[in-house]
């Protein structure tokens, strides 16, 4: 699995329809991913999940009042239940030899252990290697499907890839994969994804409806370093885990057996929404080929770590797209992505 900031031949994106997932809230949303979309079409093509002819129409119309060119926008008739790409989409690697080309590692998705309803997500990697015409792998280990959300990893592209304990690893609450243990999940990981190093954290940030998704705590930046969100009010409920994980981060080992470098990430004050904390935190930012799209909450530690991003990115253009909206869905940018690199 290439690294996020590789290149991609584009960005996949499920355009929102589910009003359960901001409730009273689904129409700005529209304009919030409009907004999205127009920041990375500037550098690559938009691959756009939609349900019918009118949900296109919707999303055609938005589009061009924010003034983006459809010649950049693919639409894709694949309905789904939800708009969270990240977790149940195509989830692609590529190789080099013997022939190059890219394929999907099918994992099955079941909406976070938590939603019922979730076919409809779970068909879309067979529709996306249909489309595209290349090979998708069943994952699978000792003859069971596996389960796994694109926002539980996060990978660095030569060998290394971060994720949870909470999330894999916890036995009561949301089991992905019943019966599996740290072993067999490192397997797992290994086997599909072609990495050799697992680098555990502990659990996720608090209101983080995931059980423990690693792309609101800890991501890549490049093959060697990470940025970890830190929380500095020792009152506040992240502190421990986040506090934790850095602990954890200082004694981890890269797949070459170095240190990796870790860059402290501030999290923004505690946001509430009709009385329900949200998942709010910067680290769920994504990369496209021109530039970096980072969540924002209307916060002063805004500008900072649109700063600290800015400099570990400095060949894209950094920007902030406000998602207090957003986050009432419990995710933001990185949840509502998934890249597919560009073609060997």
């Amino acid at each position: 699995m290439p690294a996020e900031w590789e290149p991609h031949e584009a960005t996949w994106i499920g355009w929102p329809h589910n009003a359960t997932d901001w409730p009273g809230k689904l129409e700005p949303i529209h304009w919030v991913y409009g907004e999205i979309v127009r920041k990375i079409v500037s550098g690559e093509i938009v691959r756009i999940l939609v349900n019918s002819t009118a949900h296109e129409a919707q999303a055609r119309k938005v589009l061009k009042s924010v003034g983006v060119s459809t010649a950049m926008v693919q639409f894709l008739r694949f309905p789904t239940n939800r708009g969270w790409t990240r977790d149940f989409g195509p989830i692609f690697v590529k190789r080099s030899k013997p022939r190059p080309e890219v394929a999907i590692a099918r994992f099955r998705f079941n909406a976070w252990a938590r939603y019922p309803d979730w076919k409809k997500d779970d068909a879309i990697p067979e529709q996306a290697a249909r489309r595209l015409k290349i090979k998708i792998f069943r994952i699978q280990l000792g003859g069971r499907d596996v389960v796994l959300e694109g926002g539980s990893i996060d990978v660095n592209g030569s060998g290394s890839v971060l994720t949870t304990e909470e999330c894999f690893l916890d036995k009561k609450r949301q089991v992905r994969n019943p019966g599996f243990d740290r072993a067999q999940t490192e397997t797992a990981l290994r086997e599909s994804l072609g990495v050799t190093n697992v680098i555990w954290l502990g659990k996720g940030i608090t209101g983080d409806d995931t059980h423990g998704h690693v792309d609101d705590l800890c991501r890549f930046v490049n093959r060697r370093t990470v940025v970890l969100c830190r929380e500095k009010n020792s009152r506040e409920k992240n502190y421990k885990p986040l506090e934790e994980n850095w602990e954890r981060l200082r004694s981890a080992r890269l797949e070459n057996g170095s240190r990796p470098d870790v860059i402290a990430l501030p999290m923004p004050s505690p946001l509430f929404f009709d009385g329900v904390r949200l998942p709010a935190s910067y680290a769920n930012f994504y990369v496209s080929n021109s530039s970096v799209l980072v969540p924002t909450f209307n916060d002063p530690n805004d500008r900072i770590a649109l700063g600290i991003l800015g400099d570990l990115f400095s060949t894209r253009s950094v920007v902030g797209v406000h998602s207090v909206d957003l986050v009432w869905g419990f995710g933001t940018i990185h949840c509502l992505t998934q890249q597919q690199p560009a073609r060997p």
